[in-house]
């Protein structure tokens, strides 16, 4: 079925969408915040993560299960070191809060580690990270999230999609954004494919019985994600440890609910009975690159590095290697360019958002047919 896309102007979406922050009791830093971090992501061509998630951020206030005024406090300290306590906040505010901790550590002592309890979902990795990119810092964002994936082996839903991000500043070339999820595919994946009728490939998903699956629903039918790798002989074993590393240190480490009590984003969903620990859990930290080596000497190796890697020999002319952050920034440029797309599913979502929280709707625009 053909889908109706629109091109949306940036400051008209960030107008837009910091009403609704506003408007469900944010603070205007909180709220421009919040906003930042939403279109950042649709900014980068990851748009699961950006106004497509606004309704569900909604949802979860409307549930008392987010704090508009979040009350942010260190609750553990040591000079390189802080575990902070979000008080339920938006994890887009609470994120960049921990790594701004993270930040003056490492300006003090050459890094910063900051683990976070009590929050929710942060938004993109790479948006934290990039901060500490600002200061010549190499800048680490990690978040735990609701159970959608199963481990090696089993059908269980135990452990999130669990992103993590390194993010290299370099010199001549923008900075080297290693973003990814653990799994082998992002939920949000799966929900631009289901609102776009589309199937999944095989080996993202499986079914209630572990089956290989293609459904775009198949989350809502009782399967889960598989890990990075996706079965055993393409090594989900190995993406299964690095979401259990992300689980553990954003989770364990900090005292926020891990594995399958880790709080679901959607808000139709309850979190686990019995929880572990206060909400959901992120680490952030921050590494001064002159704590190793001169900054201008490792940006123009950075510059090699990336120049080498661009020159390496493709399969096929036509497709040559990709620096990890390259499709976003080019995604950015586009967009800040031409606009922001967005299907006319969450075009209609964000109209009743307006109207159920009685602030201005958007302009319409005219529709794109693709």
């Amino acid at each position: 079925m053909e889908k109706i896309f629109y091109k949306i102007e940036e400051n008209t979406l960030r107008q837009y969408t910091k009403r609704v922050f506003l408007a469900i009791g944010c603070n205007e830093i909180h709220a421009s915040l919040a906003t930042d971090v939403l279109i950042k992501a649709d900014l980068r061509g990851i748009d699961s993560h950006g106004v497509a998630r606004l309704s569900g951020y909604v949802r979860l206030w409307q549930k008392d299960r987010l704090n508009p005024k979040p009350v942010m406090k260190v609750i553990h300290e040591s000079p390189t070191t802080a575990t902070i306590d979000g008080d339920k906040g938006l994890g887009l505010v609470v994120a960049p809060f921990a790594m701004q901790i993270a930040i003056e550590k490492a300006e003090k002592y050459g890094s910063g580690w900051v683990a976070v309890q009590n929050s929710n979902h942060f938004g993109i990795a790479g948006y934290h990270a990039l901060l500490a990119v600002e200061h010549d810092m190499i800048g680490y964002a990690m978040t735990n999230a609701s159970p959608l994936v199963a481990p090696t082996f089993s059908k269980e839903r135990m452990l999130g999609t669990n992103p993590l991000c390194y993010a290299f500043p370099a010199g001549e070339y923008p900075p080297v954004v290693v973003d990814m999820a653990t799994s082998a595919a992002a939920n949000g994946k799966l929900e631009i494919a289901q609102r776009k009728g589309y199937n999944i490939p095989r080996g993202w998903a499986q079914t209630a019985n572990g089956e290989p699956s293609s459904e775009s629903n198949i989350l809502k039918n009782g399967g889960s994600l598989l890990p990075l790798g996706s079965d055993r002989d393409h090594g989900s074993h190995k993406g299964f440890g690095l979401s259990a590393t992300v689980d553990i240190l954003s989770a364990v480490l900090s005292g926020a609910n891990y594995g399958p009590w880790a709080p679901p984003f959607v808000s139709y969903l309850d979190p686990a009975p019995h929880p572990v620990g206060e909400g959901l859990g992120h680490f952030v930290g921050a590494m001064r690159v002159d704590g190793f080596r001169p900054v201008n000497d490792f940006k123009k190796n950075m510059d090699i590095w990336i120049t080498r890697f661009k020159e390496a020999a493709p399969i096929d002319d036509a497709q040559p290697v990709i620096i990890p952050g390259e499709p976003e920034l080019a995604a950015e440029e586009e967009r800040k360019k031409n606009g922001i797309p967005l299907i006319e599913d969450v075009w209609n979502d964000l109209y009743a958002l307006a109207d159920q929280l009685k602030i201005d709707h958007m302009p319409s625009p005219s529709p794109l047919h693709h």
